[in-house]
């Protein structure tokens, strides 16, 4: 054996050495790039093997002979050192290849066709742990985790086709619902209170892993929970109660509360966070069953639910209401959902059916994570458990139950011992009611006399038998359909459980029954048979073992008559295990995620069991698993976890004896590690391992008709058994050795100990999930289910369809106003795959039949799902044309894309009997973070229809590279990204740093800044649009003007290379903002005081500065930054004035040819501030260069004469130039293909820079005689709201893929108001978009505007469609009585204009805290008027709501019974009248570290600048210190002397703007 002298290197320093392995060619003549050697120490045969690719063999190696070098950290890793012997040899990647890695990723998006991308370029690659792993084509930066292979943990390995490979994001968007029921206000064994236990312990733990393991999720904190009231109608109500009461199916009333603690938070430290959950546990009972008490009324008495009856379901489905939008409000930061219950009861769950199969619909389809956590003991039968609603309380009426596979279940359990005891209860005890002797002594004689007539025959009944024909699993010729057997889990016992006490089920039985029947089905003694189908689908060895522990389940007597329903196997939840059901595609979404284990079947690692001592090979395993300090926890979204219990049995029996079900649990996991720790487990990686069971460990191929899973638990594959805590071990002989977890990670706990030797199966002890808590897992890219032929036949519906790319695409490509590549067949299939992966759909791995009679599977096969690197790779046999197969499937839908030359087929798949679509109308009460009140708020669950997605569309749309003939529609679900652009605000400064006492300042500005506003805005949408100017503009006095200035047409496109545009050329400015490099409209020059505009939106400035301002000299017409001749004479012509606009240096600035522009373009932006500068006789520049485009001398740059001049960035070009030159360019000649290009924006409100106007009035709108209308909207040329174009997004051409996108953008661009960006993509990766925005808000930056991320819905409010259920707008009420002797406002005008002054003088009132208007589309004409406004900073939003009469504020709702929850607060009176008000909403979009930012200097507690805006805001409106009263005072002031001023100028006609 050969030994090498290692080296190590560190990376980067030298460029031979960038590598993580080096060594020289000449010792190793066979090597070739590629390959995978193995290094280790020969002295520790058994020691750390470390796996290495060779990444490149450098002739020039620098390593000596003998030697081999390797990355410095690798060897640190693995514990190798510098200059020791080891022994390297190359191997067979098929020997060391991973069943299962894990990767994690933080503070970035990644969609899911982006890890399928990642996979692909994974796939032959060689990985150890902590590998940092850079996928620079995606900019994804991401690191190795943990592997499997061959049923251990290993620390290198090689990643092929078959490998699954799990995400993990520790940037999540994690909710943490605690459930407040009374059981919270219990005490555990331990003394504590169940909220300490849950609080104090679990969370505390939780943040602690997050912390340790470097966390940054995006968190939200809800408490909740259900009160109900004792009333039996609804007329014992006060009417102020009745908005959120639901009746339950017993028909007693409740209403569900939520108290939002924490939203959308992140922190380093979450500590405060619980010294605020524990404030708020004080007094929430309290709060929750009093809110309703009024003076001198009476309430029905309310009480707290149990755990087992609360909104468990229902705040899953809230949190899936936001969920399910993550396509609205993208952000790129963070990756993966998780939905977390924390509950102090134990898993048991009273529900409604159809709310079940919603959720379970939604969960799964979503792909969202959904963990429970329980603080309650584990109980003695399979959890978590949902018991169906029973209207039936008749004894004989069977329960119904079903045991969710979608809920990833943990125990939390603190590690105190008790010095006395190691007894754990698994039971809670009803409550000792004190009850008189003789009550007592009469059950007594009743319990011993059985009277028939009330008593179930305890000697005639054969309940052996009885459960027996109950429980037995249906013939299997009955279960053909695969949709019906989904049902199939669902079971009946009745509700004598241990946790029935609390279901009030108990009141329907007599005193005398009840003892009995306990009795009866505590006994430990029934034995219960097995069915033959159960045996033929277990190997013996199990089902013995399993039968030796059936002795000790506790059983269920169920109703006496026997209870027939055909179809349904029936669960018993005290012994589930001896049901399989039919596998569906549901049971299979998360399989993925979990490791196999040492016998070749999925391992839940959560849930640890006391393993018998025999099999030493057994027991090593688990030595290496315990020392792996296993952290493969399922992620919660495993939810459908399950392989089957297929007939592979007798293989595992060479590994142990035992049931190679239970051994799978024995993997115990509490603990994560990371760095250096994690060493520990880098075993030596013996390939003879599973020898035995190699062929075991492959996956059983799975054809729908033999598959089978357990219905118990997220895998399928795990056997429920009870715990035994008596010591009996006559059964077996056994031993059962628990095993103990080493937990070193555990913050100096003790290790979790199984207390006494047990039997049997051992016990099962479900701990708790931490890496599914702290790292979720996505949901995996692959699965493995597809029907079989049979089922395909009865139960689905074909349909498909056939595309040509290459023949749709040059049609598209020819009426594109700029040429791009289109797509190749390959990469439209590609990305066909791909954008169904993103809604949601897995990739089926089908096992490849040795036979290649069937075409189908011979094309699939590995190629068919695991991407297979021909997908990427360029190089293909040129011999046979391609040929591809992908199938995929999500829910019961499945589709087939075949791949064959130049056509792409799709075939689909769907039930022919899909579900009926349900939809829940929920109402409850909601209190968010600085709201007063319990708000009336209500929402729809409802499940989508995922078959009545348009696929046909969307595949056309990817074919045609997003022509307007395909536009997104909303059903698409595409992604966006919508943004405000605000002009950057210095009086934030004024409050934030100098700690202003008031925040209504933002008015208090004079000087009008309109003219560098525009300005700006051109040279930022020039930057956005990648134009460059020809003329550089002259900066003001500056010699050296006329040689800058260059000839026009001096560059031609055609031969530039493609990336050029990104350099604009450099430009002299005056300012000293780093502006040089950004292409620049004209100089910024600071406009002196001009007639200074003080336009409607700035009322209440001081008066007697705005009539003096209106006295000021027009400024000097030489400072527009133009190089100027000389002014044009008085009678000049228009062809005289088109001439000296033509002129290459002195003339209008034309723009450097671009694709699809034609030359001499200008934009009229430009041209009127040229001749604004030249004109002397008050001629008006627009009405010249409208007379210059019907003379025909200029036209809209598309060629279309039609389009008129309008003033704004809008491109026209010169038509009488020289079409002889070698650089001209026609124009386009199609309007539609040339703005779906080029952003076209009009610019309202600003026409005085062009056009000496009169001066405005500074009367404020509400006051004027005539008022000036709300928005542009009104009055803008283009009476649509939005426009949209066409958006390159891959800007710096990084991807591998072909990207591209649209940007929606508002028509107009007025100052004063917000300007809407939205980025609309589907074919994009999140990291490229990431990068294209984020270079657009550094843009803005440099042009002093700030680019704000804002929410598709800002104000969230209630009964809307896409609103969150957790947010909702803060109403802040305006006084409106404020004027002397309780006088109405506006009493001096018409009363039909009283309403939208109302309206005006609140827009006032906003403006003066810094709110500009957002214009938005008019979406329903029969609502109220509403207005929405942002903050300067995008902090937050405003709404006012304007009525035809009497301005009173209308309701939102869809109906008028369900008036805002904004608007009723919660006052004394019942009958609260309509009010005028804000509606007040904050920006969550806004970056958590942005936000903090904001914390006011010297201020106590670090007040944020946010909050203290809320606080003034409430006081100015509510007219505290008289604030409302003296701006109205000065609104009045100065209407009185603008009439003054214009009676003194005779001025009897005053113009309003």
């Amino acid at each position: 054996m050969k030994l090498y002298k290692l080296n190590t290197h560190t990376r980067g320093c030298n460029k031979s050495y960038d590598a993580d392995l080096v060594l020289n060619p000449q010792d190793h003549p066979t090597a070739k790039v590629g390959n995978v050697v193995e290094i280790y120490a020969p002295e520790d045969e058994n020691g750390t093997h470390l796996l290495l690719q060779i990444t490149e063999l450098n002739e020039q190696s620098k390593t000596g002979r003998n030697v081999i070098s390797i990355e410095s950290c690798i060897a640190t890793a693995f514990k190798m050192r510098s200059y020791s012997n080891v022994v390297m040899q190359i191997v067979n990647p098929a020997d060391v290849a991973l069943d299962s890695i894990e990767i994690t990723f933080k503070d970035q998006y990644m969609g899911r066709s982006e890890m399928w991308r990642l996979k692909t370029y994974l796939t032959n690659t060689c990985v150890y742990v902590n590998k940092k792993i850079d996928y620079n084509d995606m900019q994804i930066r991401c690191q190795v985790y943990e592997m499997w292979s061959q049923g251990e943990r290993v620390a290198s390995g090689v990643i092929t086709d078959d490998t699954k490979i799990v995400f993990r994001s520790s940037t999540s968007m994690v909710y943490l619902f605690l459930q407040m029921s009374s059981e919270m206000w219990d005490f555990d064994i331990h003394g504590d209170l169940y909220f300490e236990k849950a609080v104090n312990g679990f969370l505390t733990e939780l943040f602690q892993k997050w912390k340790k393991l470097g966390c940054n999720h995006e968190v939200t904190i809800v408490l909740f929970s259900r009160t109900f009231y004792a009333a039996k109608s609804l007329d014992e109500f006060p009417a102020h109660m009745r908005d959120c009461l639901q009746q339950d199916y017993k028909g007693r009333f409740y209403e569900d509360f939520y108290r939002v603690a924490i939203q959308n938070e992140r922190n380093d430290d979450w500590c405060t966070v619980l010294a605020q959950l524990r404030k708020l546990f004080t007094s929430y009972q309290e709060t929750v069953l009093r809110y309703h008490e009024r003076q001198n009324m009476r309430i029905p008495q309310a009480t707290n639910s149990t755990a087992t009856q609360g909104n468990f379901l229902e705040v899953l489905n809230i949190s899936l209401n936001t969920f399910e939008k993550h396509y609205l409000d993208r952000t790129f930061d963070r990756t993966g959902q998780l939905s977390v219950v924390i509950t102090p009861g134990v898993g048991v769950f009273s529900v409604d059916r159809e709310l079940t199969n919603i959720t379970k619909q939604r969960i799964i389809d979503n792909g969202v994570g959904s963990d429970l956590v329980c603080v309650g003991e584990q109980p003695l039968h399979a959890v978590p458990l949902l018991k169906f609603h029973n209207k039936d309380t008749t004894l004989t009426s069977a329960d119904d139950y079903s045991l969710p596979h979608w809920i990833n279940l943990s125990f939390y359990s603190t590690n105190k011992k008790i010095a006395y005891s190691s007894f754990i209860p698994r039971i809670k005890l009803p409550i000792l009611s004190s009850v008189d002797e003789s009550d007592v002594e009469e059950n007594e004689r009743n319990f011993l006399s059985c009277n028939q007539s009330e008593y179930i025959h305890n000697s005639l009944f054969d309940y052996d038998a009885y459960d027996e024909q109950i429980f037995q699993p249906l013939p299997a010729q009955s279960t053909c359909s695969l949709q019906r057997v989904v049902r199939a889990k669902k079971t009946s016992v009745p509700s004598f459980e241990t946790y029935a006490y609390r279901n009030n089920d108990w009141e329907n039985l007599t005193p005398t029954k009840i003892p009995s029947l306990r009795r009866k089905m505590s006994d430990p003694d029934i034995h219960h048979g097995t069915s033959g189908m159960l045996a033929a689908l277990t190997d013996s060895t199990n089902l013995s073992e399993s039968l030796a522990s059936e002795k000790n389940a506790r059983r269920a007597i169920v109703s006496i008559a026997p209870i027939v329903r055909p179809g349904r196997a029936l669960i018993n939840p005290f012994d589930p295990s001896h049901v399989t059901i039919k596998l569906t595609s549901n049971r299979r979404r998360w399989t993925h995620i979990f490791p196999k284990g040492p016998t070749g079947v999925l391992i839940q690692q959560h849930h640890y069991q006391a393993v018998p001592a025999k099999t030493t090979l057994a027991v090593s395993y688990h030595r290496q698993l315990q020392q792996s300090n296993s952290n493969n926890n399922n992620n919660t979204n495993n939810n459908n976890d399950s392989d089957y219990n297929s007939a592979a049995g007798d293989q595992y029996d060479q590994v142990s004896t035992h049931s190679m079900i239970s051994l799978s649990k024995s993997i115990v996991s509490q603990n994560f590690v990371m760095g250096e720790e994690k060493s520990d487990f880098f075993k030596r990686r013996t390939n003879s391992l599973l020898t035995a069971t190699a062929s075991a460990a492959n996956v059983p191929n799975l054809t729908a008709t033999q598959a089978k899973s357990y219905v118990w638990g997220a895998t399928g594959e795990q056997e429920w058994t009870p715990a035994i805590t008596t010591e009996s071990g006559i059964a077996t002989g056994k031993h059962m050795k628990p095993i103990i977890e080493s937990d070193h990670s555990n913050f100096g706990s003790s290790p979790l100990e199984a207390t006494t030797e047990t039997v049997g199966k051992g016990k099962i002890i479900i701990g708790v999930d931490w890496k599914s808590l702290s790292i979720p897992a996505c949901l995996p890219i692959t699965t493995d289910y597809f029907p079989d032929k049979r089922s395909l036949h009865n139960d689905y519906v074909i349909s498909d369809y056939t595309l040509l790319p290459d023949d749709v695409n040059l049609d598209y490509a020819r009426s594109r106003a700029v040429y791009r590549k289109p797509l190749s067949t390959e990469e439209v299939c590609k990305e066909i795959v791909s954008q169904r992966l993103a809604q949601g759909f897995q990739l089926i791995v089908v096992e490849e039949k040795p036979s290649n009679s069937n075409s189908c599977c011979s094309a699939s096969g590995s190629g068919c799902a695991v991407t297979s690197n021909q997908s990427t790779s360029a190089v293909l046999p040129p011999s046979s044309e391609t040929k591809k197969e992908y199938l995929l499937s999500i829910g019961r839908i499945f589709h087939k894309i075949s791949l064959s030359g130049s056509v792409i087929t799709v075939t689909g798949y769907r039930p022919r009997h899909p579900y009926p679509p349900i939809n829940v109308d929920y109402r409850y009460r909601f209190h968010a973070p600085q709201h007063e009140t319990y708000e009336i708020s209500g929402v729809n669950f409802t499940t989508e229809k995922l078959e009545n997605f348009n696929w046909n569309h969307m595949d056309l749309y990817i074919c045609t590279r997003g022509d307007v003939d395909y536009p997104l529609m909303e059903s698409l679900k595409y992604w966006r990204f919508r943004m405000y652009l605000l002009p950057r605000e210095s009086m934030v400064n004024k409050i934030v740093s100098f700690g202003s006492p008031r925040c209504d300042i933002f008015t208090e500005a004079v000087v009008d800044n309109t003219r560098d506003l525009i300005e700006d805005f051109v040279r930022l949408i020039e930057n956005v649009s990648k134009l460059k100017r020809q003329i550089g503009r002259k900066a003001r006095d500056s010699p050296t003007t006329h040689s800058l200035t260059k000839r026009r047409h001096s560059t031609s496109i055609i031969s530039r290379p493609p990336n050029q545009h990104d350099t604009p050329t450099p430009r002299f400015t005056e300012k000293n903002h780093n502006l040089l490099n950004a292409p620049q409209q004209s100089i910024n020059v600071r406009s002196k005081l001009e007639a200074s505009r003080i336009s409607r939106i700035f009322p209440g400035t001081d008066a007697a500065a705005a009539a003096t301002a209106v006295a000021v000299v027009p400024r000097d017409d030489q400072d527009d930054g133009f190089p100027v001749d000389n002014k044009f004479s008085a009678n000049i012509t228009l062809a005289e004035i088109f001439e000296a606009m033509k002129h290459p240096s002195t003339g209008v600035g034309y723009f450097s040819q671009t694709q699809s522009l034609p030359s001499c373009t200008f934009v009229s932006y430009d041209a009127l501030m040229w001749l604004k500068a030249r004109l002397t006789n008050g001629r008006h520049p627009l009405d010249l260069l409208e007379a210059m485009r019907k003379e025909r001398m200029i036209c809209h740059a598309s060629g279309d004469w039609n389009q008129p001049v309008v003033p704004g960035f809008v491109f026209y070009y010169v038509v009488q130039q020289d079409k002889n030159a070698k650089d001209y360019a026609p124009p386009l000649n199609d309007y539609s293909a040339f703005v779906n290009e080029w952003l076209e924006i009009e610019f309202q409100g600003c026409s005085f820079l062009w056009h000496d106007e009169p001066t405005p009035s500074h009367v404020p709108n509400f006051l004027r005689d005539t008022t000036a209308p709300q928005s542009w909207t009104d009055y803008c040329k283009n009476k649509r709201v939005y426009r949209q174009s066409h958006l390159e997004i891959d800007v710096n051409q990084k991807s591998d893929r072909m990207e591209w996108g649209h940007v929606k953008h508002h028509t107009v661009m007025q100052p004063g108001f917000a300007f809407e960006l939205v980025v609309e993509w589907v074919t994009s990766s999140g990291p490229i978009v990431s990068d294209l925005i984020s270079g657009w808000m550094r843009k803005a930056n440099h042009c002093n505007y700030q680019l704000v991320s804002v929410p598709a819905d800002p104000m969230a409010e209630p009964f809307t469609k896409k609103s969150d259920p957790l947010r909702g707008p803060i109403f802040i009420p305006l006084c409106v009585t404020f004027l002397p002797d309780g006088a109405a406002l506006f009493e001096e005008f018409p009363e039909d204009s009283r309403s939208d002054r109302m309206l005006f003088l609140q827009e006032a009132i906003l403006a003066r805290f810094g709110f500009s208007p957002c214009v938005l589309e008019e979406t329903n004409k029969d609502l109220p008027k509403e207005y929405q406004y942002v903050h300067c900073t995008g902090n937050m939003f405003a709404l006012i709501r304007c009525a035809s009469h009497n301005y009173q504020m209308e309701s939102p709702s869809r109906q008028e019974a369900n008036v805002t929850r904004c608007v009723y607060g919660h006052t004394n009176n019942t009958n609260v009248p309509k009010k005028v008000g804000f509606l007040w909403a904050w920006n969550h979009m806004i970056p958590n570290k942005k936000w903090k930012a904001l914390t006011i200097n010297n201020s106590v507690d670090g007040e944020l600048f946010q909050l203290k805006m809320l606080k003034d805001f409430r006081e100015f409106c509510s007219n505290s210190d008289q604030r409302l009263a003296n701006f109205w005072a000065n609104c009045q002031e100065l209407k009185r002397k603008s009439l003054k001023f214009e009676n003194n100028n005779n001025n009897d006609d005053p113009k309003n703007i």
